[in-house]
This record gives C-alpha cells, sequence and structure tokens, in this order.
C-alpha cells in the first residue's frame, strides 16, 4: 500500500556548516520511510532553489554555491510523494561564514612609565570570525593564558613594572577555526619615564626670585640712584 513520507533530514554532506567565501557546498535531503517516487525542493528563506526527483528513497543532493552574505541564511527542504498531501518540512540548516583574522594590533594607553607602575596591554584584531583567542607574549615567552573573546572587543592584561627587563618587548598573537590561522601583531616597548628631582622645584623658585631682584633693581635706578646722584653735583 502506498506510505506517507517521513519527515525529511536536512543535512551537509560534509559533516560541517562552517564555510568561507565562494565555498562549494551539497546538502542532502532524505526521507527515511514512504512510497517512492520522491520529489524533494531546497528552500532558502522560503524561497525555492532547486527540485529534485528520485524513483527511490536516495537523497536528494543539492549543491550551493557560497559566494555572498546571503548565502547562509536559512535552508529547509520538503518532500513529497503522491500521498504526501502538501509534503513534509525538514529540520533548517543555517551555515557559519569563517572569515580570517586580520593582524592584530597591540597598544597601550601609555607609552612611558616607572618602576612601580601598573600598565594595561590591549590586542585586537579588528577582522576575523569569532571567537578569537589571544595571547601576550613579552619576548617569546608567554606571558597570558589564552583569552577568548566572544565579542569583537580588545583582550586586556595588567602588568606590573617592577624592573629593568619589565620594559622589554612586548607581542600578542591571535587565532580563530579559520584553517588553523595564527598572526602577530606589532612590537610594542615601554619606555622609562623621567623622574623630576626633588631638588628642580627649589632650582627654579630660587631662580624666579633672582629674576625678579635683578628686575626690581633696574627699576630703582632711574628711581633713586640718578637723583641722588644730580644732587650731590
Amino acid at each position: 500500500f502506498p506510505e506517507m513520507l517521513s519527515n525529511p533530514r536536512l543535512i551537509p554532506v560534509h559533516g560541517t556548516l562552517n564555510v568561507v567565501m565562494n565555498q562549494n557546498v551539497t546538502l542532502s535531503c532524505r526521507s527515511d520511510s514512504g512510497s517512492p517516487p520522491v520529489r524533494y525542493t531546497l528552500f532558502k528563506c522560503n524561497q525555492t532553489v532547486s527540485t529534485l526527483n528520485r524513483p527511490d528513497l536516495t537523497p536528494g543532493l543539492f549543491n550551493l554555491t557560497i559566494s555572498s552574505a546571503s548565502d547562509i541564511s536559512e535552508y529547509k527542504c520538503k518532500a513529497e510523494n503522491n500521498i504526501s498531501g502538501g509534503g513534509k518540512y525538514s529540520n533548517s540548516l543555517n551555515f557559519t561564514l569563517l572569515e580570517p583574522i586580520s593582524k592584530p594590533v597591540l597598544s597601550s594607553p601609555t607609552s612611558q612609565a616607572k618602576k612601580g607602575q601598573n600598565v594595561t596591554l590591549s590586542c585586537l584584531s579588528e577582522n576575523g570570525s569569532l571567537p578569537i583567542t589571544y595571547v601576550f607574549f613579552k619576548g617569546r615567552r608567554s606571558i597570558s593564558q589564552p583569552v577568548k573573546m566572544h565579542k569583537s572587543e580588545a583582550a586586556v592584561i595588567f602588568l606590573f613594572i617592577n624592573s629593568s627587563s619589565d620594559f622589554g618587548t612586548y607581542k600578542c598573537r591571535a587565532e580563530n577555526s579559520f584553517c588553523n590561522t595564527t598572526k602577530y601583531s606589532n612590537s610594542f616597548n615601554f619606555t622609562l619615564a623621567e623622574e623630576r628631582s626633588h631638588s628642580q622645584p627649589l632650582i627654579i623658585s630660587l631662580g624666579l626670585i633672582l629674576l625678579l631682584f635683578v628686575i626690581g633693581f633696574a627699576l630703582a635706578i632711574p628711581l633713586f640712584i640718578i637723583p641722588l646722584y644730580k644732587a650731590s653735583e
């Protein structure tokens, strides 16, 4: 007797929904039970993409090319036979577009520091599929645990400048799931801030007093000394 179709299953043939731009992918739509022949229709955002006819219960294979952001939209398929009524619909699928990360930028609010000061370093790749994992280095030695960011925000670490060696060269590394891509940042160095001597304000004050004395003496010459000189003639 003719049998109604079961709800079809829509799956990626290669087992992953992670794709890159211009990648070719294949989706399989199949009803496990029901009377053939079967007609499979693939939809993208409720718009028909393609239709395939099968004389038996072998899956309908739909070949796609991910060529734009709209191609990662929601997909469904429908299976129909002679007694299926309105047909049976599958689960929905959405692709995830993978994007390589850009070179991260390592920066700090200050480029100068002195011993005993707390400073921060931030590392950010502006482009790339999330999550992005960051690691900070001083020289070739890592100075942080991997920091996984699920938002397009910089990873930040806090440092304490304790000795001259802390003024070394810093870098950070960024990576995501795009083909195991790893990229390193620019180099960053803190410079030692010049500490003002405690005697410097005193020297400046004495200099100002001396300057005022010289100016006062110069103003006193025409007021007092010249009249006295004329009176003595």
